[in-house]
């Protein structure tokens, strides 16, 4: 149901903090542009924590209307507590979303029996559901065992992988209908070929044509092509995490002159080494001036 480039999209804010919706309308026209598959607002890169339930939403609602049915929108609408996830999958499905990625919840630890429950509950809902298993931001993993439980749910379609484990897309992709997205640039290629369809890229906000194209490629078997995207793109896909995301790709976009870069505390711009270092990749990639 999800195959190809989706963007984890950042979200834009004014010099004074606010919502930047017409930042983000551009970003979403660069995305169409690029020709990605889709765009997952209000995820981690969108940053989820710092926007309200009111922003939550017009964010939502605003990336539905963009998009206009030119490219798919999974609403990021993962909670701690089942009852708010709940509550923002459902404005995501009246807005018209695709699918909705759900996170782990991230701080109340549930044992696998809730977290079998709380994914269930947010899927009976009915819109698509694509797990995002990522134990690095959560303190918990999705148990393999879980998975498989949850893929007989037929709203559960998808698992966006980000354990670093590539031997999971084998394990998913011999025991389940799931599609499987890589969550990190770097491993897309490589579980691609294990088997994963595409990935939630983080790097596509800033080049989605060439992560596309990588993705495309993969999927048509031209590995060889894949694999030289891969290999101009992996620079960028290492500084791109030389701090915390998304605040190394907000420097990024806000290089190339698509965004105010704004950060909601407790996330911060970068050191001055480290925006140097992005800075020069960006020119080598001829994606700023040298």
């Amino acid at each position: 149901m999800f195959t190809g480039t989706y963007t984890a999209l950042v979200t834009p804010f004014d010099d004074d903090g606010r919502l930047d919706i017409t930042a983000l309308r551009r970003l979403i026209n660069h995305q169409v542009d690029g020709g990605v598959d889709g765009i997952v607002p209000v995820g981690t890169t969108g940053e989820s924590p710092t926007v309200d339930f009111d922003e939550h939403q017009q964010i939502t609602s605003e990336c539905v209307t963009a998009a206009a049915g030119r490219i798919k929108v999974i609403a990021g609408t993962g909670a701690n507590s089942t009852a708010e996830a709940e509550m923002l999958t459902r404005h995501a499905a009246e807005a018209g979303a695709d699918g909705t990625l759900q996170v782990t919840p991230y701080y109340n630890k549930p044992s696998q029996e809730g977290l079998f429950r709380h994914f269930s509950r947010v899927a009976d809902i009915g819109l698509p559901v694509v797990l995002y298993n990522i134990p690095g931001r959560t303190s918990r993993e999705i148990a393999m065992d879980t998975i498989l439980k949850l893929a007989s749910h037929p709203a559960i379609v998808a698992v966006k992988e980000a354990t670093g484990n590539v031997d999971n897309v084998s394990v998913l992709t011999r025991e389940t209908d799931l599609d499987v997205l890589s969550g990190d640039d770097a491993l897309t290629l490589p579980m691609m070929v294990l088997g994963a369809v595409g990935v939630i890229s983080v790097a596509s906000n800033v080049v989605p044509g060439p992560l596309t194209e990588l993705t495309h490629h993969a999927l048509a078997g031209n590995w060889a092509d894949a694999r030289a995207v891969h290999a101009a793109m992996h620079p960028l896909f290492t500084d791109l995490f030389i701090d915390t995301n998304p605040i190394p790709v907000k420097a990024a976009l806000a290089m190339m002159g698509l965004i105010s870069e704004v950060y909601r505390l407790p996330m911060c711009e970068l050191s001055d080494v480290d925006r140097s270092r992005l800075a020069q990749t960006m020119r080598e990639l001829g994606l700023i001036p040298s």
